[in-house]
């Protein structure tokens, strides 16, 4: 046998055996687990391990602790910091995992339904309308190139800020003859224009040809409440105007307590939805100071309870949620919040923002009863999941209404200013320093 023959041989057995050895449960296994594990202080996380395989920490430091049997792994979260683990097969290394300990940080579940009142920057343009002159009928606003969806935020120089700041300008430039300069937002930028009102036919008031609106009302339900900051989130998703459709650029806003009136059951193809009232008090529970794809966000001026779930919880990370059952937190009767059954059909553990991170379905029974599965006016309503918030119900699939989309919290947390990973890299800087 010649000296290339048996080379080949050798070469041939050893690629099976690497081949077979990536193939083992062992090393399957291991290959399985994300290179970052992100804990909370306090928190263990359970890994099972084959015989063969060995784990440990590379740095000597206080931030978690690794025990380990022939079966399993346990991380236990110490404090904040950072860690790597290194596994081992027959040893040889076979997986590097970073482990990040973040401070431990709770809020508040919510399940309230509110009401909200959102206030624009500047007028919205929710449609053209034709003034009946006496020459015949025209919209000087569609004339000067403004469309639907534009914001309204100047007229001759001056800010505008509400409707009624509007009628002044239109009625003095009707009777000089002089046409407005106006400035519009939208998407593509600020576009500048002139608009010559026209006088209704019969009538001394002079018209912009355009239908304005300056606020926008609804109901939805809170999600999570920081105590320690007043700052809350709810919703889930962003409020987009019912005329225009496009997401409502705000100003300011307030929320108010509401109450569930009634319920219009969903079924396939239509929608179920809360009917509601604002509270008869109409007392300003808190600001708006974003609407944004993950909900809306502001702070609160008082703190509120929900009778079930009144003290900080936990939450969880993307990673951290997984499919089986979970709850929600909701009122579907007067301003009673309930807590209701459902299951958790996928996850997405994501390291990037994104509003559709969970499938989720209603299976209380009760729930389903009474409202059909998920309904609008629901948006918002805490999941909660191994006593862990863990994210809100934000969408209904409109062909099966016991099924929806759900946002991870960690998402909405980042959108209201709540930086859960700040003090993690505060100390990681000052070690570094």
């Amino acid at each position: 046998m010649t000296y290339d023959v048996l080379r080949k041989i050798i070469g041939g057995i050893l690629l099976v055996s690497l081949i077979a050895l990536g193939f083992s449960k062992p090393v399957q296994e291991y290959l399985q687990i994300p290179a970052n594990i992100t804990l909370f202080e306090g928190q263990q996380l359970d890994i099972a391990k084959a015989e063969a395989v060995s784990a440990g920490l590379s740095i000597d430091n206080t931030s978690v602790a690794l025990k380990e049997d022939n079966h399993s792994i346990l991380l236990s979260a110490k404090e904040n910091g950072k860690n790597e683990m290194l596994l081992e097969l027959a040893g040889f290394p076979i997986k590097k995992v970073d482990v990040n300990v973040l401070k431990d940080f709770k809020v508040i579940p919510g399940g309230q339904s509110i009401g909200v009142k959102l206030n624009t920057v500047g007028v919205l343009v929710v449609g053209h309308h034709q003034v009946n002159t006496a020459e015949g009928k025209a919209s000087p606003g569609e004339t000067a190139g403004i469309k639907i969806g534009d914001i309204i935020t100047e007229i001759n120089g001056k800010k505008i800020e509400k409707m009624s700041d509007v009628a002044p300008f239109v009625q003095e430039a009707g009777k000089s003859g002089n046409p407005l300069q106006i400035i519009v937002s939208r998407e593509s930028g600020k576009v500048k224009t002139e608009l010559t009102p026209l006088k209704e036919n019969g009538e001394e008031t002079y018209k912009l040809g355009l239908y304005i609106r300056d606020s926008a009302a609804g109901i939805g339900t809170m999600t999570f409440y920081h105590p320690e900051s007043k700052k809350y989130g709810a919703l889930g998703h962003v409020i987009s105007d019912m005329d225009t459709k496009k997401p409502i650029v705000v100003e300011d806003g307030q929320i108010v307590r509401s109450t569930v009136t009634s319920i219009e059951k969903g079924s396939n193809g239509n929608p179920g939805e809360k009917l509601a009232r604002f509270s008869s008090d109409k007392e300003i529970i808190g600001n708006i100071v974003r609407n944004s794809p993950f909900g809306i966000f502001g702070e609160l001026n008082r703190d509120m309870k929900n009778g079930i779930f009144d003290k900080p919880m936990p939450i969880a990370l993307s990673h951290q949620v997984k499919e089986g059952a979970a709850q929600i937190l909701t009122v579907v009767d007067n301003d009673e919040v309930q807590l209701f059954d459902i299951e958790i059909v996928s996850t997405i553990p994501q390291k990037f923002p994104a509003t559709k991170g969970m499938v989720i379905k209603v299976t209380d029974q009760k729930l389903l009863d009474k409202t059909g599965g998920i309904v609008q006016g629901m948006s918002g309503s805490p999941i909660i999941q191994d006593g862990r918030i863990i994210g809100a119900v934000t969408h209904v699939f409109v062909n099966d209404p016991t099924s929806g989309y759900g946002v991870h919290i960690e998402w909405m947390l980042n959108e209201a200013g709540i930086n859960i990973y700040e003090k993690a890299e505060e100390k990681a800087e000052e070690k570094a320093s």
